[in-house]
């Protein structure tokens, strides 16, 4: 177990003033099973005005005693660094704050007040690194050999103090892939319906980080299988035992959550995981007929106004939003080679922002997985990539040169004709041999010279142009295939 630099000045800071000090709860349990914690905590004895005074460095903007003591890390997980006091919290009437948090002196009172036995260990740190010394007063370390979430004392009242806890449990579970303790999941099962009294941004939070475990499914499972879902996302749930068409072998909720899994083994962000769980949720509600031949016309649209009741319902940013919405209302783009035109390309870009194309593929591929087919991405994907990337780029033409065609017909004291494009193909010529010529001083230099040579110079000065314009086309265009393995 290695301990960071930054924590163990910290930590020797408090015990070197005489205070009891402590590693706490998570990083803890992460030290324990061999992981990097991804936050350090510690708890004293010591008071915060009192942990103040040893660290000048320092703030305090709650009400359960915690200051964050600046250590100038570079690594952000350390660059703060939170010290709590042991404590005790009076009873929770709301279902979701205490009604007085009351500072202790025991660490025992402490670690009785958290949630499960195995975010209840504390680590005390030798002189030496090798003497550690680990506080486990609930059988912590036992659950965590046999991989179970289990509450600390009485799991009923522990649900009761803090509804929000539900949702940690299930978080837990997929996070680390335990299974929960029968007496707490009866528990949990029981008081779900607190649920109901705790804010949607604190749901909210227990959910993205479910949705960031490396396998969701676990978690949206647990939740319905414990009747957890309906308080959260139950749209989703409606996709339960909904049969689908010859063209799926899953039912819409595998379908759904196995689409989901496929967004997070690539590693792909937030958004795309919540579309890639939304993306068929209207289905059970568009759904006609049964069987092989059944359908579900616009799914896409009613889906995409699900989407975006859900996700605001749960206090999601705008930015998220509008994204997933946009995933879920494009996702069922045509993408057959030879069908498929430029211009239907062109459209579908201007709709979804170039910026969104790469990840509106990539739901599209996640789907394809999720439909239990072998090949994530075949040819004719691969060539709709091929083409969208080709109509992105726009080197070759003159809508990229710093002069414009009223500007020529300004400097050439021309009126609007054929002589402007002329002028124009040629400036385009020089930018593609020198892209720093694309200078608006350059170009209408350039362009005052064009316009005093006789016409039929200007024509042929314009057709060596094209010629150039097509080979350099060709040559790129070639070099998009090969990427995407095209003919």
């Amino acid at each position: 177990m290695k301990i960071p630099k930054e924590i163990k000045e910290v930590y020797d800071e408090l015990a070197n003033a005489g205070y009891e000090v402590y590693l706490v709860g998570g990083c803890v349990r992460d030290l324990l099973r061999g992981v990097k914690p991804k936050d350090w905590d510690i708890t004293t004895n010591a008071k915060p005005e009192e942990v103040q005074k040893i660290f000048p460095d320092s703030f305090y903007e709650n009400d359960f005693g915690t200051v964050g003591v600046k250590t100038a890390s570079e690594d952000p997980t350390l660059a703060v660094v939170e010290i709590t006091p042991y404590r005790v919290e009076e009873k929770y009437s709301d279902k979701r704050h205490p009604d007085s948090v009351k500072f202790a002196d025991k660490l025992e009172d402490d670690l009785k007040r958290r949630d499960f036995t195995t975010n209840a260990l504390a680590l005390q740190l030798g002189r030496e690194t090798s003497k550690l010394g680990v506080v486990d007063l609930f059988d912590g370390e036992k659950d965590l050999k046999n991989k179970i979430i289990r509450a600390v004392g009485n799991p009923k009242e522990r649900f009761e103090e803090d509804a929000l806890r539900i949702m940690r449990a299930v978080r837990f579970a997929a996070e680390l892939g335990f299974s929960i303790e029968d007496k707490t999941r009866d528990a949990l099962e029981a008081k779900k319906g607190l649920l109901e009294f705790v804010s949607k941004e604190r749901v909210r939070d227990e959910l993205i980080k479910i949705f960031e475990t490396s396998r969701p499914s676990l978690g949206f499972e647990l939740m319905r299988e414990l009747g957890i879902l309906k308080y959260v996302m139950p749209e989703v749930e409606e996709g339960w035992m909904v049969g689908q068409n010859k063209h799926h072998i899953y039912t819409v909720w595998e379908h759904n959550v196995r689409t989901m899994d496929y967004a997070a083994k690539e590693g792909w962000s937030l958004e795309l995981r919540i579309a890639s769980l939304l993306h068929d949720v209207a289905k059970p509600r568009t759904k006609e007929g049964d069987g092989p031949d059944s359908t579900f016309y616009n799914h896409q649209m009613v889906g995409a106004k699900m989407a975006a009741q859900i996700l605001s319902r749960l206090r999601f940013s705008k930015k998220t939003i509008e994204k997933v919405v946009k995933l879920v209302r494009y996702h069922m783009f045509y993408y057959n080679v030879g069908e498929v035109t430029d211009s239907s390309v062109r459209r579908l870009l201007a709709k979804v922002g170039p910026d969104d194309m790469n990840d509106l593929i990539n739901v599209r591929i996640a789907e394809r997985i999720g439909s239990g087919v072998p090949k994530a991405e075949p040819y004719k994907l691969r060539h709709f990539r091929f083409m969208v990337e080709k109509l992105q780029r726009d080197p070759i033409s003159v809508r990229m040169l710093k002069l414009n065609g009223d500007e020529v017909m300004k400097i050439c004291e021309i009126p609007a004709g054929p002589k402007v494009g002329a002028v124009l193909d040629v400036l385009l010529e020089d930018v593609l041999d020198d892209p720093k010529l694309n200078d608006k001083d350059y170009l209408s230099g350039k362009a005052k010279e064009l316009c005093a040579v006789s016409d039929s110079e200007l024509s042929k000065m314009r057709e060596d142009a094209k010629k150039k314009k097509v080979g350099f086309e060709e040559e790129e265009v070639g070099k998009i295939k090969k990427k995407y393995y095209v003919k």
